[in-house]
């Protein structure tokens, strides 16, 4: 295991501490903890998208067939400030 120096404010360690102990661990256990899922955060990130990737490619859905036009897709009665569809105030 590798020893790590850093600065940070003492009234930010204090409060740390005593999470801690109430937790049951220490400071240096939460760091740990912490660096180790920041490390691996990229590596998570990575999988996610290939694991997308995956199923986008083995769907079967697919951008052919019916086509909408802007007219079709905007052809419906929507409600107006009455709260009535189609209703024009």
């Amino acid at each position: 295991m590798t020893n790590l120096t850093i600065a940070l404010d003492e009234a930010i360690v204090r409060k740390a501490r005593i999470r801690a102990i109430h937790e049951g661990t220490s400071v240096s256990a939460k760091v740990r903890e912490f660096l180790a899922d920041y490390a691996q955060e990229t590596d998570r990130q990575q999988a996610a998208g290939q694991a997308f990737i995956t199923a986008a490619r083995r769907s079967k859905a697919n951008s052919e067939g019916v086509r909408w036009s802007r007219e079709d897709a905007y052809d419906r009665s929507y409600p107006d400030a009455t709260g009535v569809p189609g209703a024009h105030a």
